[in-house]
């Protein structure tokens, strides 16, 4: 019976590892919506990171269908500036992480609250010291992921 346990904990260990792994999760998926969601930037407005220069989270009756996920807005006025210009306010990279693109080539969740706009464009990274890696050599990071991106969702 022991021999039937552990045989059932590995299978679920190693069914569990290739499901929720980066890589699977964003095949074929150019926006970082997670695992069990739809939303890109897990609701935030990604108009307001230019408008009121901080995260601020979007409201369900303000959303828009785009690349496979839903973005959701504070308000009509962010909704209609997305769908007017969504490449203008999109993150780059479909809001992964920009510094794992750059740097190690490859897939990592964004966090909506590590974020930076450079030469007008936005960047979200994984977590505060992923970002404070990332922001003193951003421009080398960016030309890295450039390259990486979109071939990496392959």
């Amino acid at each position: 019976m022991k021999a039937y346990w552990k045989t059932l904990t590995f299978i679920l260990l190693v069914v569990s590892q290739a499901l929720f792994s980066p890589q699977v999760m964003a095949e074929n998926d150019p926006i970082y919506t997670g695992f069990f969601s739809n939303k890109a930037l897990e609701g935030y407005d990604t108009v307001a990171y230019f408008t009121e220069g901080k995260a601020v989270e979007g409201k369900s009756n303000f959303k828009v269908k785009y690349q496979g996920a839903e973005w959701w807005f504070i308000n009509k006025e962010h909704l209609d500036m997305f769908t007017d210009n969504p490449e203008k306010y999109a993150p780059q990279y479909g809001g992964y992480c920009a510094w794992a693109i750059g740097e190690k080539n490859q897939l990592a969740p964004g966090d909506p609250h590590q974020w930076t706009i450079h030469q007008g464009k936005l960047y979200i990274n994984y977590d505060q010291s992923v970002q404070d890696t990332w922001l003193p050599k951003k421009d080398s990071f960016i030309k890295a992921a450039d390259q990486n991106w979109p071939s990496i969702l392959d």
